[in-house]
């Protein structure tokens, strides 16, 4: 191994696999830094997460590995070296060939990347043609060996199948059998598995490493979920604002984390062997050309003193392979894992049902996915529905909240037993039962800027109007983590948790008593989900809502739920009080899901 001196004074070490020096991206007739000072060596056969929060330029990072960044922004300093040669000095054609064939790329969203309207097995087939792999006759069985690989059936009834024919997961490794074909060198996975159960989560996580270590692969998993980088990672970079402040070996940071940031992304996350009291990080990542002076943390930062926002911190080395840029690690003490626990929900408590579900079989055509469900719900309580993917979660939480009408059964609010149908439903009914979707970029009104979309629920049920709208519009988006220079935004300008925390603000809008919440933190940060399950868990106790909460986040449910409905194919196979489903599981599938829920534990 051999090390180099970088321009900001930082060593790098040279092990083979790809060496990024001094990265630096910046807007487009500006100067203004999105990242820089990206110095990171990825390896052979190793896995790196690049973990941080929405804004901190983990995405950025990944593209540049390829030679691109988006529009609006180009790279301007550093290298990107792969054996030595120096990706961001290539000549185009040199670096569109590089793509996919050496430095190959799997987008959160695989679907977008595999067209529509032609077979799998065709599109994998054209991929070994345009990178001149194989010949004619060897290029099919490519194909199967390569779906057989990545966990998948690889014979002729699978290959005539189209995208929209496959699930999430099997997008997911297909999209990864694709990237392995041409034998890449690098692989960059940008939050590959948001969205996705546990259970097909965890094939794709150990699918990945696996081809990632037998090949030889130098892999970056760029994400927010640091329980999965807790499971995955050989090593983790935390970034924040553009920088990496904080660096090592994985157990090293999850057991002895050195910087206040990543302190307290991992007080965010929910843990399935306990409960915690969530709280997201105070303030918000400042977006380039609004970064404080001095350390960028400081005004998020516990631990600041006068030196923290004048003097820029260096990334040092404070121990074999670990770096941190702050100026007071060493003295700000040891880390807790166990900050924040506190007790389960106590399964003897007294209960007023507010909602009751009784015999509810839902059909979709003549297909009956949901079958014979009942629960209830009480006042100020929170009932999770987990399941894997298919299970019948979002079926029967549209069905209780009549977006869904083929369905028999009961379901009863307050003892009035409620229509099938949202529109034959009261309005007070309507108001008093918000739901709040999982995909934020289907649910909200492109053509309305935010301060329209949140005030509408108070128009329609005259809740209030005029200037009393515009202030509770205000309220609540600081309530969900939105400054207010966004009223007038609209959607598109917002990133995918901005949306989310808008269409919770919308449901909250229309001061409801139950919210039915649909995956609403899949695709959020975990200091985000942690600000939002803090304020939702502040309105079950100050104002007595009540939750029926869609997730596949198991750990998520030990701190937000007091019951769990276990579904599988659209049944309940499990259910009762959190703290005795999760420690004391009866059914096989439950054990299940626990075992593949990722944990940092």
């Amino acid at each position: 191994m051999t090390a180099t001196t970088s321009a900001t004074g930082h060593v790098v070490r040279r092990t083979g696999g790809l060496v990024i020096e001094d990265l630096g991206v910046s807007l487009t007739g500006d100067d203004v830094d999105v990242v820089d000072g990206i110095d990171l060596v990825l390896r052979p056969g190793e896995v790196v997460g690049l973990v941080g929060e929405s804004g901190s330029g983990k995405t950025t990072v990944g593209t540049s590995l390829l030679g691109y960044s988006r529009a609006g922004a180009h790279i301007s300093a550093g290298r990107v070296l792969l054996e030595d040669r120096d990706v961001l000095t290539m000549h185009w054609r040199e670096v569109r060939k590089l793509r996919g064939e050496e430095i190959a790329y799997v987008p959160q969203d695989p679907a977008s990347a595999l067209n529509p309207s032609i077979r799998i097995g065709r599109q994998i087939v054209e991929l070994q043609q345009l990178r001149g792999i194989g010949t004619a006759g060897s290029r099919l069985q490519a194909a199967r060996d390569g779906l057989a690989e990545v966990g998948l059936p690889n014979d002729d009834e699978f290959l005539r199948r189209y995208a929209h024919q496959l699930s999430g997961g099997q997008v997911q490794r297909v999209a990864l059998a694709m990237a392995f074909l041409p034998k890449p060198k690098v692989l960059v996975l940008d939050e590959p598995t948001t969205g996705l159960d546990v259970t097909t989560q965890k094939m794709v996580l150990d699918t990945m490493a696996g081809l990632c270590r037998a090949h030889g692969v130098s892999a970056l998993y760029v994400t927010h979920d640091l329980a999965v980088v807790a499971n995955i990672a050989d090593r983790v970079a935390v970034m924040y604002a553009g920088q990496i402040a904080e660096l090592g070996p994985r157990d090293t940071i999850f057991q002895n984390p050195s910087h206040p940031y990543t302190r307290a992304l991992l007080d965010s996350i929910p843990h399935l062997s306990q409960a915690r009291a969530l709280k997201g990080i105070p303030g918000r990542t400042p977006s380039p050309g609004r970064r404080p002076d001095g350390c960028r943390f400081n005004d998020r930062c516990g631990f600041v003193v006068d030196r923290c926002r004048t003097e820029v911190p260096e990334l040092r080395t404070i121990a074999p392979d670990h770096d941190v840029r702050c100026h007071r690690v060493g003295e700000i003490g040891t880390w807790d894992i166990n900050l924040g626990t506190v007790p389960d929900a106590d399964p003897d408590r007294a209960r007023d049902v507010i909602l009751s579900v009784e015999g509810l079989t839902v059909f979709y055509g003549r297909k009956q996915v949901v079958h014979d469900v009942s629960f209830d719900l009480a006042k100020g309580e929170v009932v999770a529905l987990v399941g894997e993917s298919g299970s019948g979660k979002t079926t029967i939480s549209r069905s209780v909240g009549g977006l869904h009408k083929d369905w028999t059964g009961t379901v009863a609010f307050e003892g009035r037993t409620l229509a099938t149908s949202a529109r034959k439903r009261t309005a007070e009914d309507r108001r008093r039962m918000q739901y709040i979707f999982q995909n934020p970029y289907l649910s909200l009104n492109p053509r309305l800027t935010i301060e329209q979309i949140i005030r509408r629920p108070m128009e329609l049920f005259g809740l209030a109007r005029g200037k009393e709208a515009t202030d509770r519009v205000v309220e609540l988006m600081g309530q969900v983590a939105l400054g207010s220079q966004m009223l007038h935004y609209q959607a598109s300008r917002l990133s995918g948790g901005e949306r989310q925390r808008v269409a919770i603000a919308r449901a909250l809008a229309a001061q409801p008593d139950v919210m039915i919440c649909d995956e609403i933190t899949s695709a959020l940060d975990v200091s985000v989900q942690g600000s939002i399950v803090e304020l939702l868990e502040g309105l079950r106790q100050e104002r007595g809502i009540s939750m029926l909460f869609v997730t596949h986040n198991l750990a998520l449910v030990r701190s937000i739920a007091a019951s769990v409905q276990i579904l599988q194919d659209g049944q309940v196979v499990e259910a009762g009080p959190v703290v005795t489903v999760m420690e004391t599981p009866r059914e096989e599938y439950t054990r299940k899901l626990l075992s593949n829920s990722p944990r940092i534990d």
